[in-house]
């Protein structure tokens, strides 16, 4: 089957590019936005009526071809942050100007992640979000994930600590969630727990978040879904060098963020450049005081390059991402309960008669921190060919993640991995056919992973070889679209003996390098396997209007046991978690059945999306116990952790409702509602509540309420001014997995968010300033989360404050400027 699949999407994409007659009619035209009445570059040109499209370039413009005839033609004009347009083609008249009006509406973008072309949302039968630069810009929060977790729905974040923050997409995450930047699958070392995302915080102009199986065009690791987030790409400035700037503070944990932008380019070729600087102190709530070892450090420099021809685009991209980061171990007093720090080796730690650390707000990090540093380099390139079109992928990363964990020896990583990382790809859109637009592809990557001067060994050496091959087809007339498709992946992983023996000089454990294994122990035996897997989907989208639409979909996801889930054998310093693996492990394969409601009208959106997902070898953490029930330890004061295997459902909704009257100028009422339930089916544990049934890291029922009303005003300076407040409401969650205690009950808690947003006019034809004031927790409440691993960092079975475990960050006020190019 592998060989059929390969075979047939190479012969596609070679025998079927052949230029076609082009069409004696060509429409050109510019996009530009309303306001500044700048080119909007790769938006989206559909013809209505046919399944024909084209891209704007890099200075807004676009051509496409049809056929020459006297009937009457529309354009719908659509791009990412915009309100979509429509422009009637006459006789006679072939050059036209759209100017779109920007819109932070998510139920009218168009998304481009995960299907064959720009498609209207409400086009696509797969549950997708797209989150706005404008709603980006105008949240505050500690990260980027924390930002799109705020305005999507069925998205949460597990968290240990303000920058580190996991993904998770309807109750599923870690390698079960795709993270892409500018297309290229994020690789680095995703199962750990105690890092976040490895981009720019400020470099992200738009995102989009796939809710369930996505593995049809990613493959393996995108089982519940897929959050893409798209950078600042270079745009035409008329060859001037521009200059953007952003500036934050953060109360709480003084969180102090800088970062400085260049841009300059012409009519084929331009550049941008971004260096950031985000760093903060240990963060506060009112139970705990100053949480410590919680700051952080983090640098980023990015760069890119575009070239726009007539035929299509190329991107070119660096990144550098450099961030030192504490690591909390939750250690305290047993009676006044202030935080402690360990001073002794794991051997020699007496956890209870640590020393009491004074709570300070200080950004010099604790000596046991971790860093990680992230390299990239990438292309990717869209052509037109004939009537096809073909994008191409291939992107390097470097991962280097180090844990230092001694305190004797601070300058000696206990956890020191290199992670290398080859993505390639290539999809070709081929030439439309009796409405039928069709994909084909090949994408995978090629990783190598090698433990280095460490002490510490969770994981073994190993490469890895990703290969997959798909079709993906689309018909669509009149108000019916039908999608579908198949694809077929195959992962090899190979990894030599791995011995492990003490080096007498420091009484640490070190990599005994093959064929010299004296005195040595085999830790990870040799490592060959290999997984495959089928993925498919098929969905259908009915517009009864251009106001509402119904969508479905059915998908079949694969993902391959992660490293850890088959070979793990060691502690992870960071994480203070001792890993047990399973090699017998089977792929999970996951059936998701979507359906859902849009409907949008000039004063109410609504969207409505229900979906049921059952996986079967479902891979989890359970913590290890012994015959008695006692907790297991293997490394004193690190807990011990198995992976286990079962059936698993997971169900649920989520809402969205948006009030704007036209009559009532300036004036916004949003509202989301998401609610996930998954339980373990395996048979040992069928009726056994939270002694086995319930899934771990199970988002509560969570209401998030929105209202925002633009202030008018007469001044030449203050050209927008709009108060907003919000609230979030998390629901008590009793459904939680607390076998052998691996999780505990969370109680309710209701979170209030005011704050202002402005737009400050510098001249009149140059952007605006925007600025956000905005108290997050206002009222200071402390709270817990079901999905901060922080709640469980704790030592003592009673506290004299009746609090266990770590608290959420409390009152935070934040300031924000953005100064866009100019």
């Amino acid at each position: 089957m592998k060989l059929f699949f390969l075979l047939a999407s190479l012969g596609l994409l070679g025998g079927l590019a052949c230029a076609q007659p082009a069409p004696n009619r060509i429409i050109r035209g510019s996009v530009l936005d309303a306001d500044t009445r700048k080119p909007i570059p790769f938006g989206t040109i559909t013809l209505i009526g046919s399944t024909k499209g084209a891209l704007t370039d890099a200075r807004g413009q676009f051509s496409l071809a049809m056929k020459p005839d006297s009937l009457v033609r529309k354009l719908i004009v659509s791009c990412v942050g915009y309100k979509p347009d429509t422009i009637q083609i006459t006789v006679g008249t072939d050059e036209y100007t759209a100017a779109l009006l920007p819109n932070t509406n998510t139920l009218n973008e168009v998304v481009v992640t995960g299907v064959t072309r720009g498609t209207l949302l409400r086009q696509n039968p797969v549950a997708v979000l797209a989150i706005s630069r404008r709603a980006i810009e105008g949240t505050a929060s500690s990260n980027i994930i924390d930002i799109l977790v705020k305005n999507a729905p069925g998205l949460n974040a597990v968290k240990t600590g303000p920058n580190i923050s996991k993904p998770f997409i309807r109750g599923l995450g870690y390698n079960r969630v795709l993270t892409l930047y500018d297309g290229v699958r994020q690789e680095g070392q995703q199962w750990g727990d105690e890092h976040g995302v490895e981009v720019d915080n400020y470099n992200i102009d738009r995102a989009e978040v796939i809710k369930g199986p996505a593995s049809l065009m990613y493959g393996s690791d995108a089982l519940a879904g897929v959050v893409s987030m798209m950078p600042n790409y270079p745009k035409d400035t008329e060859g001037q060098i521009k200059v953007g700037l952003v500036t934050e503070y953060q109360s709480n944990n003084n969180l102090l963020g800088e970062s400085i932008s260049l841009a300059s380019g012409g009519s084929r070729w331009a550049w941008n450049l971004r260096g950031s600087l985000r760093a903060a102190t240990d963060y506060k709530n009112r139970i705990d005081g100053r949480v410590y070892n919680t700051g952080f450090a983090e640098k980023t420099l990015t760069a890119m390059l575009g070239y726009s021809g007539q035929r299509g685009y190329s991107r070119f991209g660096a990144s550098l991402y450099d961030n030192l980061q504490g690591i909390p171990d939750g250690s305290r007093d047993s009676l006044t309960r202030q935080f402690t720090k360990q001073v002794a080796e794991s051997g020699d730690d007496d956890i209870q008669n640590r020393p009491i650390v004074p709570a300070r707000a200080s950004y010099q990090l604790s000596p046991l921190h971790q860093r990680i540093q992230h390299y990239r380099v990438h292309t990717n390139n869209h052509y037109q060919i004939g009537n096809g079109e073909i994008d191409l992928l291939l992107a390097f990363q470097q991962n280097i993640r180090r844990e230092y964990n001694h305190p004797t020896q601070p300058d000696q990583p206990g956890l020191y991995v290199r992670l290398n990382t080859l993505n390639y790809g290539v999809r070709y859109n081929l030439p439309n056919f009796s409405n039928i637009s069709t994909t084909v592809g090949v994408n995978g990557m090629y990783q190598s992973n090698r433990n280095k001067n460490g002490t510490a060994f969770p994981i073994p050496d190993y490469t890895l070889f990703d290969v997959g091959s798909f079709v993906f087809v689309k018909w669509q007339a009149d108000k019916l679209t039908l999608s579908g498709g198949i694809r077929y992946d195959q992962r090899q992983l190979n990894g030599d003996d791995f011995y492990v023996r003490t080096d007498p000089r420091t009484g640490f454990d070190e990599h005994a390098m093959l064929p010299d294994t004296a005195g040595a122990t085999l830790q990870f035996p040799l490592l060959k396997q290999s997984f495959n897997g089928v993925s498919m989907s098929a969905g259908l989208t009915y517009e009864f209007s251009d106001k509402l639409a119904l969508k479905a979909n059915i998908a079949r996801g694969y993902r391959a046991p992660s490293i850890t889930e088959i070979a793990s054998n060691g502690l992870d310093p960071g994480a203070h978690i001792v890993y047990i693996g399973n090699r017998n492990f089977k792929p999970e394969f996951s059936l998701q059945e979507d359906i859902g409601l849009t409907l949008t009208l000039p004063d109410v959106n609504l969207g409505v999306s229900v979906f049921n997902n059952y996986i079967q070898n479902y891979i989890s953490l359970s913590q290890l116990v012994d015959a008695q029930g006692e907790p297991v330890v293997i490394v004193p004061g690190n807990k011990t952790y198995q992976y286990q295997q079962a059936s698993a459902q997971l169900y649920g909704f989520e809402t969205q409702f948006s009030l704007h009257p036209t009559t009532w100028r300036g004036f916004s009422f949003d509202n989301s509602l998401a609610v996930v339930y998954g339980y373990n089916r395996g048979n040992r544990f069928s009726d056994a509540g939270v002694n086995g049934e319930y899934l771990p890291f199970i988002p509560p029922l969570r209401l998030s309420t929105g209202v925002s009303q633009l202030i008018p005003t007469k001044s030449q300076w203050l050209s927008e001014l709009t108060l907003k407040a919000d609230v979030e409401h998390n629901a008590r969650q009793d459904r939680y997995l607390g076998l052998n205690d691996t999780e505990t009950a969370t109680a309710a808690y209701t979170l209030v968010n005011a704050g202002i947003d402005g737009l400050i006019r510098m001249g009149q034809n140059r952007p605006g300033w925007r600025f956000i004031v905005q108290v997050n927790n206002l009222f200071d409440v402390a709270y817990q989360s079901n999905l901060s691993r922080l709640k469980y960092f704790e030592y003592f079975t009673q506290s004299p404050n009746g609090h266990l475990g770590i608290f959420g960050m409390g009152r935070n006020l934040c300031v924000k400027l953005t100064i866009p190019f100019n």
